[in-house]
């Protein structure tokens, strides 16, 4: 600070003073770190020179991530002596910094011990990983300024050595040296490497021998620059392009999960810091949970959730039931006035001279003094003005018994008077309101409610405060968020006039007609009026007076806001019913001047003093040298929060400090108010030097059941309460249970206060539904039966009745959190955390505590503002020991800890913190916070128990018999019979494609074949049958010449989509050559997508490459070279130029089983599987597509695909050779360029049959959804699409086929058309939606279901419901049967199981570099083990089931729909439990707006959700309890890790599927720059 080396004692005391007063308002976050450093140094600039040794730097000024300035002088080396009195100074400072409404010296030590006893069980908790820019700080630039706060010029090269000097560190540290060492760059950086966002390449020392071939081929694959680690092709997705990775070699079986193959010894990848975190999160989860407070809940397959069993140990209620308690009966006065304007017309007349009410000015020194004449006759003449002077004789605007706003700051008592009585004599009714200060103030919705519901169309206000209220361009006050249209009222003296001679007000005796209504927020943020009768205002002054024994011409002091409660109470009504001299201390005063009101109670001897905690506590913080302070004259010094538990230790703590000053112990009185029941209890002033009222020292643990145990044994959680005095005169109070009926509590038992009294609020206005529920509550006895007819009034106070009828009161119903059937106090909660010091990290008076609900309880929430020097090391250490105090002392978990910058969280108009709104944010991922804690894995007991898999007694026969019994047929479908072809000359045709080729190109040359389309949807290029020969007869020769090849050699095929890659595969065709078609490399991304190529050639053994002249250069060039070797690439061919040759002969094969073509695909797991085609499987799946799609030689169909593998190259490159017909190619990548190419091809060509993936689909819907009408004002029609076919190898995604359907019905799409395709590996065309056969169905089955292998079929809509499309119609040929993985016995309709496929089309086995024979023949020919043993069955790896539907096919029959559910290598098995990774994502995905794109996978045993944040990186913490809840809600499942990435980070291959495995790589090899790592407790 700039006092450093400045001797505080030096200084005058007013400086001194008023230093203590900025320290208080920083401490009370009233002031920014900014101001408060400008402040400080202007006040301290004229003594600076004078004094030597200053150092004038600023204090905690970040020099760069890992090095910022310590200002504070070690342990060690002491600072330059200071005198005593600036030390004494500084320990005074030091004790009130903690916000004394929540100061318990005991409390205080309690949580020190909690802490303690954590210690010793020293747990490392995993810090969160946060990028830079994620820092963010408090929107008023509180931080340091802006020259020194960014990092210096070399910030590249300090961060690298952060980085460099963090990985060494963390490769020979143990995990706990993370937390427990301030981590070097973690204040801001992501602590380690992943912050290099700015292209140096990353150091990576390489600490072990590569495990496996994979983690070699792994380690040459770094990603420099953090590109995207992504398997994905040149797709043209907003992801920018997307590439290739090398992904694993196929080579194990299939239960062997990758990461066996990453891993060191110790089950932790080779040098990663996310890693170690993972660890540490595992270790703090294995540590024993402290045993729930019932038995784990059973799932059963209705209910999730039982009611947990009650814990005999329980503390019950044991007394007898509780008597309604009376207070004193109300006195008679003989000259009692029959209203309270009676009272001041009395006053009026007889005292004109007698002060009423003295107003101060901001510094505290008295700005006007009203007396009662005056008050009387202004108040006169505004009800004059309101009745007369607005509108017409014949219509007035105002009708006595309309409702009034009142909008008057706190700072201008005297205005609110005048309108408050006014309104009282014109017989209108006054709404009290706070000033609105912007459209969007963060209670005016609310307040809104309350003026509708009140009816309220006029607002008076005084004119000053007019001019601030924010204005329309054209001066008109704004129309405030949600309120009526209001007409507003100057009420200033000048504009007010004098009544007639002959007008009188009417002043009725007091009766049953609302006098005022005065608003009260509730929990839910709501904003109510409650009314208040005349006759109850009369009766509470009468009470009031009685209790408190006023005086006439008393002197009072009011700290308190006179619009409401007993600011309006004492200071307004009962003041001038009693003639009281007033002196009104507002807010503002207070926070300028904390010792204003004690100074006033000096000055004018007041008697009475109306005060908050918070006053005494910023009166001790600022009293330091008043030594001529003397408060003897007080008798009575109110504590209005007198209610709250934590109000004892202020009042202990004042009274220490000022009973030098005359204060007497007896006259402290706290008292219990509500705004529904008004006063409640009020302690009455001692006599001198009688005892003090006891205190009732109860358990925690005890409160927690609601029952009043004395606390003996753990002083660690006692909760200190005093008691509020006796009830009000006149009243009966019973206390009731507070949820349920209203029943009796036994004398030993916490309740609900509810009070019958005449002084009492009568209803809330306009809401007559709530006000039965709170107004009129007759309580009952333990039987049920009521306990008489008098109705109650519920207080909202939660407390019980001690010795001698004493009320005491423990918390208030809206701070109440109910967690797992036990009450915890908001306000406990609060006081423990600031109990846990040093407090360098948050503001006091700035934290919010409430529950939210997810997964069947409550969770508590705690949300603090940090302070804008704390660094992310402290923050954390902060939390995770509220975390533990908290635990140890309430014996409750957290589930979120959130810190947000300051001044972020909303205010209440006095300055408070708006709980509701505060919560509303939470749940909207609204609250933007800087850092946040969540602990699920602790505080959600009630998850059902996890799944034992049964040991499987039931051997397959048994099953099959089973289902014979009950009726179900077997699980199987068969697509119609393929037929015999009886001509032997097509047989020959049909046999061989190349021979296809031939036949075409001699009987019908001119027949154009292919047609391939650029971005402006031109034709660049057109095959005829003769063309398609000549091309590939001529890449035979070439082949033959210059290959050196065999027969039976692999040759890779590297083209862009094109018609030179057909022709390349019919040149490999007669040469003899087995063609590999692979997919190019990115020239922009050739590091991650050239290995990908190499790994391929790699593979396949490939004897020489054909590609065009610029992938050719690319190959060879220095930029490759830096990603493989180049030198060692086999014979390259560039098919550009090629000579006019013919070959000498065409090869042919001397049987159909030879191999056709390899065809190699990454799956979604990361494999790299290669399958063999033989040319008998080509020719049978060609003709099976020709007779499910009627394709023929007259025929068009257009495909979108990229024709590299699977069903895509088989539409690309073969069918059309098969059948005659012309295929108009479109390349994705040209969508780039032109979206609506595809579109408008199939509109111009009039296209019936289209085939597109799903990245395609996306994008249309994406990029064209809101240009449809352009689009049809182009004259673009799809009326002629009869199918528009998904090819996938994934569950039907029906979200985003439903979508293009909808967004493209306009353009003439039939919602019939579009469909999906099925394929996999071992077969790479099973379903396929032809033209004949039914619409594909949608059922809807229980998610619940599903995750125990079962099918379950729900009505729409019903909860935890999931839709599935079926996958489309089987092809001909083919039979599908559903099987039990595990026992692979066949299963009965409609259950869960593998989808095993019998076809002559099925892939003869997988290529790999092992030949694992095994892995062959269990994946490609496999007998059931029972039923049907001689039939061949190879294994597609999905789960599915088959359901037979109503429909018929074109046979007639029941049709069997096929529905494929997920890869059994993707689902993730989770407590015993088997899960899709899609449905976890759809859930993340529908969590918060900003969420583009997820992916889940785990990581042993955890379950990690990355989320890629298309919003501002501020929101990326907002995302963390929204993807926790939603996962924990309709999963059951606790989120481990939540990561937050940039757009584009999850890698996607070509097919559009999530290549979920990279991405795991990825995160554990720390490559992907994470904005935000959330590591759940």
């Amino acid at each position: 600070m700039a006092d450093r080396g400045v001797d505080l004692s030096a200084l005058p005391k007013e400086v001194r003073d008023q230093l203590a007063e900025l320290d208080l308002e920083l401490s009370e976050g009233d002031i920014t770190q900014k101001g408060y450093e400008k402040k400080k140094a202007k006040l301290l600039a004229s003594y600076i020179q004078h004094l030597p040794n200053v150092d004038l730097s600023l204090p905690d000024v970040q020099l760069s991530p890992g090095h910022s300035v310590d200002p504070s002088p070690s342990p060690e080396a002491p600072g330059p002596s200071t005198s005593s009195a600036a030390r004494h100074h500084r320990a005074h400072r030091s004790g009130g910094a903690r916000d004394e409404r929540y100061r318990s010296d005991i409390h205080t030590e309690a949580v020190q011990a909690a802490l303690a006893k954590h210690k010793e069980e020293k747990m490392a908790l995993p810090m969160p990983t946060k990028r830079r820019s994620a820092f963010v700080q408090s929107p008023i630039d509180t931080c340091t300024p802006p020259d020194t706060s960014s990092a210096s010029e070399d910030e590249g090269s300090l961060r690298r050595k952060a980085a460099l000097s963090a990985v060494l560190a963390q490769s020979l540290q143990s995990p706990d040296y993370w937390i427990n060492r301030s981590v070097q760059s973690s204040s801001t950086s992501s602590s380690a490497s992943s912050t290099l966002s700015h292209g140096e390449p990353k150091t990576q020392p390489q600490l072990q021998p590569a495990v496996s071939l994979l983690a070699d081929v792994l380690s040459h694959t770094r990603i420099e620059n953090s590109v995207p680690p992504d398997v994905t092709s040149s797709t043209p997705q907003e992801r920018g392009s997307r590439v290739d990775l090398p992904p694993a070699v196929r080579g194990m079986s299939r239960g062997q999960s990758r990461s066996s193959m990453l891993d060191t010894a110790d089950g932790v990848p080779v040098n990663s810091r996310v890693s170690t975190k993972i660890q540490q999160l595992l270790n703090t989860l294995k540590r024993p949970k402290r045993p729930p407070l019932s038995e784990f809940f059973v799932d059963d397959s209705e209910e999730i959730v039982e009611v947990p069993q009650p814990d005999p140990n329980t503390p019950k209620p044991e007394g007898r039931q509780i008597i309604p308690v009376k207070g004193e009966p109300l006195g008679v006065v003989s000259n009692w006035p029959p209203a309270l304007q009676a009272a001041l017309a009395r006053w009026g007349a007889t005292q004109a001279k007698s002060p009423a009410l003295t107003a101060l000015d901001i510094t505290g020194k008295p700005l006007y003094t009203l007396t009662y004449g005056k008050l009387w006759s202004r108040s006169l003449k505004l009800a004059y003005t309101l009745l007369n002077k607005l509108g017409t004789k014949t219509e007035p605007v105002l009708q006595p018994g309309d409702r009034v706003a009142l909008v008057y700051p706190n700072s201008d008592p005297g205005m609110f008077w005048v309108a408050f009585y006014g309104c009282l004599l014109a017989e209108v009714i006054p709404v009290p309101i706070e000033v609105p200060l912007s459209r969007q103030d963060a209670g005016s919705q609310q307040i809104g409610f309350l003026l509708g519901s009140c009816g309220v169309s006029l607002a008076l206000t005084s004119e000053v405060c007019l001019k601030g209220l924010p204005k329309t361009p054209n001066g008109e006050i704004i129309q405030f968020k949600g309120w009526p249209r209001m007409k507003w009222v100057v009420t200033d003296t000048k504009y007010l006039t004098k009544p007639s001679k002959d007008w009188q007000p009417h002043i009725p005796t007091a009766n049953t007609d609302t006098a005022y209504i005065e608003y009260k927020a509730s929990k839910e943020g709501t904003v109510m009026g409650v009314a208040v009768s005349k006759i109850s205002m009369l009766t509470h002054c009468q009470a009031l007076t009685q209790a408190c024994n006023y005086c006439e011409g008393e002197t009072l002091v009011n700290v308190l806001d006179c619009k409401k409660d007993m600011g309006l109470w004492h200071g307004v009504l009962t003041s001038v019913m009693n003639r009281i001299h007033t002196i009104t201390v507002p807010y503002a005063v207070m926070k300028a001047c904390p010792m204003s009101w004690v100074q006033r109670v000096h000055i004018h001897k007041a008697r009475v003093a109306l005060v908050k905690c918070r006053d005494l506590h910023w009166a001790m913080m600022a009293h330091k040298d008043q030594r001529d302070t003397n408060l003897s004259s007080i008798r009575m010094l109110i504590v209005a929060d007198g209610a709250n538990p934590w109000s004892v230790s202020s009042c202990d703590a004042f009274l220490n400090v000022f009973q030098s000053h005359g204060l007497k112990p007896e006259v402290i009185c706290p008292c219990a108010t509500s705004p529904e029941a008004l006063t409640v209890a009020i302690r009455r002033p001692g006599a001198r030097g009688a005892p003090l009222p006891a205190r009732a020292i109860l358990s925690m643990g005890g409160l927690s059941h609601g029952v009043i145990r004395v606390n003996t044994e753990d002083k660690n959680s006692a909760l200190t309460v005093q008691d509020v005095g006796h009830i009000m005169p006149g009243a009966l109070m019973c206390i009731v249970k507070p949820d349920g009926s209203p029943q009796l509590c036994k004398t030993d038992e916490i309740g609900e206060i509810v009070i019958n009294s005449r002084a009492g609020g009568t209803m809330y206005y306009g809401l007559p539904g709530v006000t039965k529920n709170t107004f009129e509550v007759i309580p009952v006895n333990q039987a049920g039966a009521p306990i008489g007819e008098i109705p109650f009034s519920r207080t909202g106070l939660l407390g019980f009745v001690g010795p001698g009828s004493l009320v005491f009161v423990v918390g208030k119903i809206e701070g109440l959190l109910m967690v797992s059937g036990r009450r915890h106090n908001a306000d406990d909660l609060v006081a423990t955390a600031l109990a846990v010091e040093p407090v360098k990290t948050v503001y006091r008076g700035r934290i919010a505590v409430f529950s939210v609900t997810v997964f069947y309880d409550e969770r508590i929430v705690i949300v603090a503002e940090q302070r804008p020097d704390a660094s992310e090391e402290d923050s954390f250490q902060w939390m995770s020991r509220v975390l533990q105090a908290i635990d140890s002392i309430h014996q409750v978990g957290l589930y979120c800890l959130a810190l947000v910058p300051a001044n972020t969280l909303p205010k209440t108009p006095l300055g408070g913190i708006h709980i509701c709104e505060t919560k509303q944010n939470f749940l909207e991922g609204n609250l933007h916070p800087c850092n946040i804690l969540m602990c699920p894995h602790t505080c959600v007991t009630n998850l059902p128990k996890p799944r034992q898999k049964q040991p499987v007694d039931v051997g397959p026969a048994s099953m099959l018999v089973g289902n014979l019994v009950a009726g179900k047929r077997i699980a199987q479908a068969t697509g119609r019979e393929l037929g015999v072809v009886e001509d032997q000359d097509l047989i020959r045709k049909h046999q061989f494609l190349s021979e296809a080729l031939q036949w075409r190109a001699q009987t019908d040359p001119d027949h154009v074949l292919y047609v391939l389309l650029n971005a402006k949807g031109v034709a660049v290029c057109t095959a005829t049958c003769a063309q398609l020969h000549k091309r590939a007869e001529k890449i035979t020769a070439t082949l033959m010449e210059r290959g050196g090849l065999n027969t039976g050699d692999n040759v890779v095929l590297l083209y862009p989509p094109g018609i030179d890659l057909i022709a390349a595969f019919y040149g490999c065709l007669y040469a003899g050559v087995i063609p590999v078609t692979v997919r190019p490399p990115h020239p922009q991304n050739l590091a991650a997508t050239l290995p990908t190529v190499r790994m391929i050639i790699d593979v396949s053994k490939a004897a020489c490459i054909l590609t065009t002249q610029p992938l050719m250069r690319i190959l060879r060039s220095r930029e490759a070279a830096a990603s493989v070797n180049i030198k060692t690439w086999p014979t390259i061919i560039d098919t550009d130029d090629l000579p006019r040759k013919r070959p000498p002969h065409i090869y042919k094969p001397p049987t159909a089983e030879m191999l056709a073509y390899l065809d190699f695909s990454v799956s979604t797991t990361g494999m790299l599987t290669g399958v063999k085609m033989s040319h008998a499987a080509v020719s049978t799946l060609c003709r099976s597509i020709k007779l499910q799609c009627e394709l023929y030689s007259s025929r068009q169909i257009a495909i979108c695909l990229d024709p590299y593998c699977g069903l895509g190259f088989v539409l690309w490159c073969l069918s059309s050779v098969y059948s005659g017909h012309q295929s108009i190619l479109i390349p994705p990548l040209e969508l780039e360029g032109s979206l609506p190419v595809w579109l408008s091809t199939l509109s111009q060509y009039k296209i019936r049959d289209t085939f597109c993936s799903y990245s395609v689909m996306e994008l249309c819907t994406k990029g064209l959804g809101t240009q449809t009408e352009m689009l049809k004002a182009r004259g673009l029609n799809l009326s002629c699409v009869r199918s528009c076919v998904v090819i996938a190898e994934e569950r039907p995604r029906l979200a985003l086929t439903q979508s293009f359907s909808k967004l493209f019905k306009d353009l003439g799409l039939s919602p019939r058309a579009v469909s999906t395709a099925f394929g996999s590996r071992v077969n790479l065309a099973i379903c396929l939606q032809g033209t004949s056969g039914p619409d594909p169905s949608t059922v809807y089955v229980d998610m619940k279901s599903l995750r125990h292998d079962r099918v379950r079929l729900v009505e729409r809509g019903a909860p935890q419901s999931l839709p599935l499309m079926e996958s489309g119609t089987i092809l001909p040929g083919v039979r599908v049967i559903i099987v039990n993985p595990e026992t692979r016995g066949p299963l009965g309709d409609s259950h869960l199981g593998e989808i095993w496929v019998s076809s002559s089309h099925s892939a003869s086995g997988y290529y790999t570099i092992y030949g694992e024979e095994s892995l062959q023949a269990d994946h490609f020919n496999t007998r059931l083990s029972f039923g049907e043993p001689h039939t061949l069955w190879a294994r597609t790896g999905y789960l599915g089931f088959i359901k037979r539907t109503e429909l018929l096919d074109a046979s007639g029959d029941r049709h069997d729909a096929l529905f494929v559910v997920g890869s059994l290598d993707e689902t993730l098995e989770l407590r015993g439990l088997r899960y899709h990774p899609i449905d976890i994502e759809t859930s993340v995905s529908r969590a918060h707006r900003s969420i583009a794109e997820s992916a889940v996978f785990t990581w042993t045993n955890l379950l990690v959700v990355v989320a890629e944040l298309s919003g501002s990186e501020q929101e990326a913490l907002d995302l963390v309890p929204l993807v926790t809840n939603v996962v924990l809600e309709e999963h059951h499942l606790i989120v481990g890790v939540v990561v937050i990435v940039d757009p584009g980070v999850i890698p996607i291959n070509s097919r559009g599927e999530k290549q979920r495995m990279h991405l795991r790589d990825s995160f554990l090899a720390d490559q992907l720059d994470p904005i935000y790592v959330a590591y759940n407790m």
